[in-house]
């Protein structure tokens, strides 16, 4: 999906807003636990990752650590940038890009976790750990391509660790540990299978894409991507202004997002909606809440508000609703604007 070496801009994508959206907001918090990109093929789904790390702002890391350890977030360093600065010694630090790390469906459990060296370790006491992909993937995004195919026990690896920012290798009574803190982005096409719910549900944001109905739509897909073949360097540089534009938005949107707040009235919308439409657990509440906290950030706003949590829902619970037997989780969103509608107005008339 590139030419010569070149990423397709972001802003230049026709369409699929819902993906933007959801990889935006993941760029902006890593935290919100990825996004699962589910549609037919041909709908810019690895175009659109791909493009997302080339549109996210710089940052520093301690250079030459294998992990890009963040200098300024020491609790979460790796065991030699720890050491180091317990030595006395002052990390050096240089500017570096998000990358796109990809986990091929192929991959054995080894190549994605790391290995250590047993027999090093039980002789001379020290570990040698050679690093896989999730160390890679550290402050990165990660990157899985028909990841309804990737077994079921590597997929539970890479949510695991997406979840906890750490990837712990066992082997033999010894451990090893480092940082792998990094936007989890998954994509397939469900008709190639799906995968089981229990899994579903660790992605934070789900999107369906489809290709566009709109004649118009459509012929703009194919204008510019022809063109953006043809001259790549002259397409980027068309694109250049409205890239470095939103590049600017996420980084102040990535600065101002520890000072949003919401209130009790947010988080019993947020409570009370998951009670009504029974979806499982507590993951849906606090993706809700994250995302709507992080879609405040994007728009500038220091609370959350009702429409916030609204336009999160459309990404954070349609593939955490309870399927019955023979029957799909189907989220109705008429159903969904409705009850906040009555919530929203049960709140004003309660208030004093």
């Amino acid at each position: 999906m590139e030419t010569e070496g070149r990423a397709y801009p972001f802003t230049a994508l026709v369409g699929q807003e819902g993906m933007k959206q959801a990889l935006i907001l993941n760029g902006i918090n890593p935290a919100l636990g990825g996004v699962l990109i589910r549609g037919e093929k041909g709908t810019a789904k690895s175009t659109a990752v791909r493009a997302l790390a080339d549109l996210l702002p710089t940052r520093n890391q301690v250079k030459g650590c294998l992990y890009a350890c963040d200098p300024t977030d020491t609790a979460h360093l790796c065991t030699a940038c720890r050491e180091r600065l317990a030595a006395g010694e002052t990390l050096v630090t240089e500017s570096g890009k998000m990358r796109v790390v990809e986990l091929p469906v192929s991959a054995a459990e080894d190549r994605v976790v790391g290995t250590l060296d047993i027999e090093q370790a039980l002789k001379t006491g020290t570990k040698k750990f050679e690093a896989g992909i999730l160390a890679q993937a550290n402050r990165n995004i990660l990157y899985v391509d028909e990841v309804n195919l990737l077994e079921d026990h590597l997929v539970d690896l890479l949510l695991d660790a997406a979840a906890m920012g750490v990837n712990t290798v066992e082997r033999e009574g010894v451990s090893f540990s480092h940082p792998a803190r990094f936007v989890l982005v998954g994509t397939m096409n469900p008709e190639e299978g799906d995968l089981r719910p229990q899994l579903l549900d660790r992605f934070g944001l789900v999107v369906d894409v489809v290709g566009e109905r709109d004649p118009a739509l459509r012929m703009e897909v194919v204008r510019r991507r022809l063109e953006f073949e043809q001259d790549p360097e002259a397409f980027q540089a068309r694109y250049a202004p409205e890239q470095e534009k939103l590049r600017r938005r996420i980084r102040a949107a990535q600065e101002f997002l520890p000072y949003v707040r919401w209130d009790e009235q947010i988080l019993e919308l947020v409570a009370r909606l998951a009670i009504h439409l029974e979806v499982d657990g507590h993951r849906a509440d606090l993706s809700l809440v994250k995302t709507a906290v992080t879609l405040a950030a994007y728009e500038g706003r220091a609370s959350v508000t009702v429409q916030d949590v609204l336009t999160a829902a459309k990404l954070a619970l349609p593939h955490r609703m309870r399927r019955r037997p023979f029957e799909e989780g189907v989220l109705e969103w008429a159903e969904v604007e409705m009850f906040v509608h009555q919530f929203t107005a049960a709140a004003k008339e309660a208030a004093p």
